[in-house]
């Protein structure tokens, strides 16, 4: 789910960049404010970028097309404001060493999956402490899930804007829904590990959880 270099109009490319750059500046003064040492959380924001980078690596079949894991849900939750470093940073990495995506359209690359793990962080923030239970269960899933759909759907959506008139727009189409419809299980399956992986840090290490929910 990386669009390629060339298929997008330089006006939307500049767009992404601007909006990327934007974003990226917000979530940094986020952190200034939210950590008294920003510093003491690069440690945590190298590791989890580099599981975000060696996630793509990991796909999965599925009958209508290969997916590879996302963790945006996941990244939220443990980065907070820094999530969206951590994505800009490894889709850089994997346009790099890999061929995914491109650099000219890494901007918008870095919003299509940067925005779920800003809006996941967010919601963490905001609900982690209010829940017990199962409703922490339900807020890891929806967190995992909802990433990916929403990443998807930003996906779709961008390219179906850039597609040039003189194209094929309802093969395209079609094939933009196949994408969407392979992704449906990568979704329910980041909601499950999401969900076990707050469950299981707030048994063994709550304050990893503290630190951005509290």
């Amino acid at each position: 789910m990386h669009i390629p270099d060339g298929l997008m109009p330089p006006l939307l490319c500049g767009v992404g960049y601007a909006g990327t750059g934007g974003l990226l500046w917000w979530s940094s003064r986020q952190l200034q404010r939210q950590q008294p040492d920003p510093l003491a959380t690069v440690p945590r924001l190298a590791l989890l970028t580099a599981g975000f980078f060696a996630a793509s690596a990991v796909y999965i079949p599925l009958p209508l097309a290969s997916v590879h894991l996302l963790l945006l849900g996941s990244l939220g939750a443990l980065l907070g404001y820094g999530a969206m470093m951590a994505v800009v940073v490894g889709l850089f990495l994997q346009a790099v060493m890999f061929g995914h995506g491109g650099l000219t359209t890494l901007g918008l690359n870095a919003l299509i999956m940067g925005v779920p793990a800003l809006l996941a962080a967010g919601l963490f923030h905001g609900l982690w402490h209010r829940c017990r239970g199962w409703g922490r269960s339900l807020l890891g899933f929806s967190l995992g899930c909802g990433s990916v759909l929403l990443a998807v759907s930003c996906f779709s959506g961008i390219v179906i804007l850039g597609l040039p008139p003189t194209i094929d727009r309802q093969r395209d189409i079609t094939a933009i829904w196949v994408i969407i419809a392979s992704h449906v299980p990568l979704a329910l399956l980041e909601g499950v590990f999401t969900a076990a992986l707050l469950n299981f840090l707030a048994r063994v290490k709550p304050q990893i959880l503290n630190n951005w929910s509290s």
